[in-house]
């Protein structure tokens, strides 16, 4: 696959992303009034919408573990930017404005990131692991996801994997954002919390929700064209009436092909 040219030059790169964040800062102060930004801690909204909690730690290496580590710092930084965040009828929640740039300066330390094809360790390293979790949780709800990346590759092989591959997102200040919008009447609330071993999720509304969600995969496999494997899967929704239980649509939300880093257990070879 042939590489973008602001990719293969890197001052282009870099005047690229300068330019792109001048315009995001433009249009989030143009729409100031539109974001989220209310944040409530003494007192939580009373339905639960959906729960979720993911490891903080992953077996990858001792080389890796001190990333880790400090990713679980960052996640930490994270916290207070979100726990308690209530998105209101009308508002847009955006993950890179809530949090601000990471930056050494406010206490971010130096985690795994994928980029550029590769993993590797930069400044704010790992609170991918939070968008997801926000992300997981948006699934199960009727808010509307107006902004989110994938990466392109499949670092690791799975460990104990509890939802389904490419259900992540990529976060790069605030070149590469995860926004949601709440297009409903009711009002969400994102409760989050790290212990000993989890990052701890909830979303919780005002009022119930019409409908409950399920996630789930079709047609996962992997892929080996000459010397290259990829992983191949299609994530869909279930849209279930809370009150009978009965399934009364289900939506193809998107189909992910990526490079695999690794080598997988199995795989069908392709011409």
């Amino acid at each position: 696959m042939r590489r973008l040219l602001s990719h293969r030059h890197p001052l282009l790169y870099a005047l690229a992303i300068r330019c792109h964040r001048a315009k995001r800062h433009l249009r989030w102060h143009l729409e100031k009034s539109s974001y989220a930004s209310v944040i409530e801690t003494e007192h939580s909204l009373p339905c639960n919408v959906k729960r979720h909690s993911s490891r903080l730690i992953k077996l990858l290496g001792e080389s890796e573990m001190q990333l880790q580590l400090n990713k679980v710092t960052n996640l930490k930084l994270c916290l207070p930017h979100l726990n308690g965040l209530l998105i209101r009828p009308g508002e847009t929640f955006s993950f890179c404005k809530a949090v601000g740039k990471p930056t050494a300066k406010r206490g971010f330390l130096e985690g795994m990131e994928l980029s550029m094809g590769k993993a590797q360790s930069g400044i704010g390293g790992g609170i991918c692991q939070m968008a997801n979790m926000l992300h997981w949780l948006v699934l199960h709800s009727p808010l509307t996801v107006t902004e989110r990346s994938t990466h392109s590759f499949d670092p690791f092989p799975d460990q104990n994997r509890s939802i389904p591959f490419g259900t992540g997102c990529a976060i790069f200040y605030n070149y590469i954002d995860f926004a949601f919008r709440n297009d409903t009447d009711l009002t969400f609330q994102l409760l989050l919390d790290i212990d000993d071993k989890n990052l701890n999720g909830q979303l919780v509304s005002d009022a119930p929700t019409e409908h409950t969600y399920k996630i789930f995969e079709k047609n996962h496999h992997f892929l080996k064209q000459g010397p290259t494997f990829y992983r191949h899967n299609e994530i869909w929704r279930k849209v279930l009436s809370r009150y009978s239980g009965d399934i009364l649509h289900e939506e193809h939300l998107k189909t992910n092909h990526v490079r695999v880093m690794y080598t997988p257990e199995t795989w069908e070879d392709i011409d």
